[in-house]
């Protein structure tokens, strides 16, 4: 493998994250690929001479030790791409915990992989509506539009398995590992690149493991990405963590300076297909409103049992059942949608809760392990569908269901076709060995997309 042939790299702790992020790249000009495992040569060549490469991880679903066992194997593989700039994808939400997806923890390993350099934090993602302000998030609601403090935020405040209980990301992302971050804040930003490069090595010169940046416009963005790409000035790859913003402040960057052209190919709106198949195990109130206006617009829903769908006495049964109600709506010509909850009060998903407690977990970790184990069975039930009734077009939401259902697809790497909502893309599937190699798949978080999202991925944006 050539190394510094690559721009970027980077690693995303979920498909819908990862999906984000390639979008990013991808608009900007930038010839990108994201790949379901590190890639062996003859796969990367399949995919021709790339400037960017992803991984998409399911990490943000990853205990402490989980992340231990698998997180350094991965970010080595980065690191031995040679790109100059390393880049942990996370949600732009933060959401997180010591126990569960821990960014925490990640730093930690990173810097064992990486080297001891403060590691940057970018906070804000502005083009998606989140904003760091001294440390800070804020992020826009997609039930009401409002913008909100993220330890107040109506979705993610109540998130079913990380909760956002602290709005300063330095303290919040402190509490998962024992960690020293300073803050490099908007009036630095705000100042002439000197003075904020300036800052930005005093910071450093007090060793702390990283430096928490703000940003809540495209300018301060840009000053982001300018001191990103300041770190990448020596021998080995820099590591940086953050949402899809690090992406967004390269790219910007990189156009300002003049080191990438403008983008030669535009995407649009997604073409239309004659149907679709919806899968949402999402239980955010944003995604209740999705699934309302897809039944509205004539999707056919399939509603799901999570607690037996994972009931080994019931599992086959229900599967089987699921499987032909979907297949035979199908092939009649409908689109399906197949969800698991309508929002955070469906008895559904306490059903399934239970259903774990009773077996003896806490029930913390009865979220957890419920949603990654539904994810799972998600994945088997799309596969089997697939099998089935050969489709143009997938829909996917909900961040655990989206990792789970690509894992178990015959698929080696995903590029972007077209815009669906900002931070979904739809994606085009490589297989080099199977039958699915084109299929088009979009992944949305719960808390991404707008109301029609199901319809316009269906139908194209017709509003």
């Amino acid at each position: 493998m050539t190394q510094g042939r690559y721009r970027l790299a980077f690693y995303g702790d979920d498909f819908t994250g990862s999906t984000d992020a390639l979008e990013a790249v991808a608009f900007a000009g930038l010839r990108a690929a994201l790949f379901l495992r590190p890639p062996t040569p003859d796969v990367l060549k399949h995919f021709g001479d790339l400037e960017v490469v992803g991984l998409a991880g399911v990490s943000r679903g990853m205990s402490s030790a989980e992340m231990t066992e698998h997180l350094p194997g991965d970010f080595r593989y980065l690191a031995s791409l040679g790109a100059p700039i390393v880049h942990y994808k996370v949600c732009s939400t933060f959401d997180s915990s010591p126990e569960i997806g821990s960014i925490g923890r990640v730093i930690e390993i990173a810097k064992s992989v990486f080297g001891n350099d403060p590691i940057p934090i970018v906070g804000g993602t502005p083009s998606l509506q989140r904003y760091c302000i001294f440390g800070n998030l804020f992020a826009r609601s997609g039930t009401d539009g409002n913008i909100y403090r993220i330890d107040r935020h109506p979705i993610m405040s109540v998130h079913p398995v990380t909760p956002m209980n602290e709005s300063d990301l330095a303290v919040h992302i402190g509490r998962q590992a024992a960690l020293e971050i300073e803050k490099l804040t908007l009036p630095f930003l705000d100042q002439d690149h000197a003075r904020a490069a300036g800052r930005f090595a005093e910071l450093a010169k007090c060793a702390p493991d990283a430096i928490l940046l703000d940003s809540v416009n495209a300018s301060q963005l840009t000053q982001v990405g300018r001191l990103i790409a300041d770190r990448a000035a020596g021998n080995r790859s820099a590591f940086v963590v953050g949402p899809s913003g690090v992406e967004y402040a390269l790219m910007q960057w990189w156009r300002e300076a003049g080191i990438i052209p403008p983008p030669s190919e535009s995407y649009g709106n997604p073409s239309p297909v004659d149907q679709v198949l919806a899968v949402s195990g999402s239980a955010s109130s944003l995604t209740a409103l999705q699934i309302d206006a897809a039944v509205r617009a004539g999707f056919a829903e399939v509603p799901l049992d999570a607690a037996d769908l994972l009931d080994p006495d019931k599992h086959g049964v229900v599967a089987t059942q699921v499987v032909r109600s979907a297949t035979s709506l199908l092939k009649e010509g409908r689109s399906v949608i197949l969800h698991t909850a309508r929002g955070p009060d469906d008895p559904r998903i306490g059903k399934m809760i239970e259903k774990f407690v009773g077996g003896g977990m806490s029930r913390e970790l009865a979220k957890h392990e419920g949603g990654r184990n539904l994810g799972r069975k998600l994945g088997q039930l799309v596969s089997d569908i697939l099998e089935a009734v050969p489709l143009k077009r997938l829909l996917l939401s909900g961040g655990d269901t989206s990792s789970q259902v690509a894992q178990l697809l015959d698929i080696d790497a995903l590029e972007i076709a077209a815009r669906v909502s900002p931070g979904v893309p739809l994606c085009r599937a490589g297989a080099t060995r199977g039958r699915l190699d084109g299929l088009q798949i979009a992944f949305k978080g719960g808390q991404l997309g707008e109301e029609k999202f199901f319809e316009h991925g269906w139908l194209g944006k017709v509003c």
